[in-house]
């Protein structure tokens, strides 16, 4: 079910914007290599069912197993998504344990991240095309006022398969 949002702004000044939210999926980041471990702990102890996995493409050795961009979990009626840290400069966060990052799906990302810098959140960059931690869609970032992470991204076009 979509949340809509009225800013009451809009309504000020004759007019309205309405922004809505289609899903709020947070991003569990664990130890890097142990997002694998993770998801399977989510399916034998919650019955998660896992609906899509991005890979990072690049590994240190061959022998390696890849790092997990993002591993999507279904619990019930809501998603998590799983993802190992890793020591990348644009990792959104940097240590195990700390964070959160929320984010919201919407189809007009530009008005939804206006709505949340007008109501007191800092923009951290500008709104990107193909960020891989949203999916491929658009993508701008925030933080609020009390220090968490969001993401807010138009919904995802071409989904990766997931390998089992």
């Amino acid at each position: 079910m979509a949340q809509e949002v009225n800013d009451g702004v809009g309504a000020q000044n004759g007019g309205s914007t309405v922004v809505t939210f289609t899903a709020v999926k947070p991003q569990l980041f664990v130890e890097a290599s142990k997002a694998n471990d993770a998801v399977q702990f989510y399916k034998a102890a919650f019955g998660a069912e896992e609906v899509n996995r991005a890979l990072h493409p690049k590994r240190k050795a061959d022998q390696e197993l890849p790092l997990v961009l993002y591993a999507e979990l279904k619990l019930g009626s809501f998603t998590i998504l799983v993802s190992d840290l890793n020591d990348d400069s644009s990792a959104l966060i940097k240590s195990v344990g700390t964070g959160c990052v929320i984010c919201l799906e919407t189809e007009d990302v530009e008005a939804a991240v206006a709505k949340a810098v007008n109501a007191g959140a800092l923009s951290e960059g500008e709104t990107t095309e193909g960020d891989a931690t949203c999916f491929g869609g658009r993508v701008g970032k925030l933080k609020d006022p009390y220090g968490f992470v969001w993401q807010i991204c138009s919904p995802a076009k071409n989904p990766v398969d997931v390998e089992a």
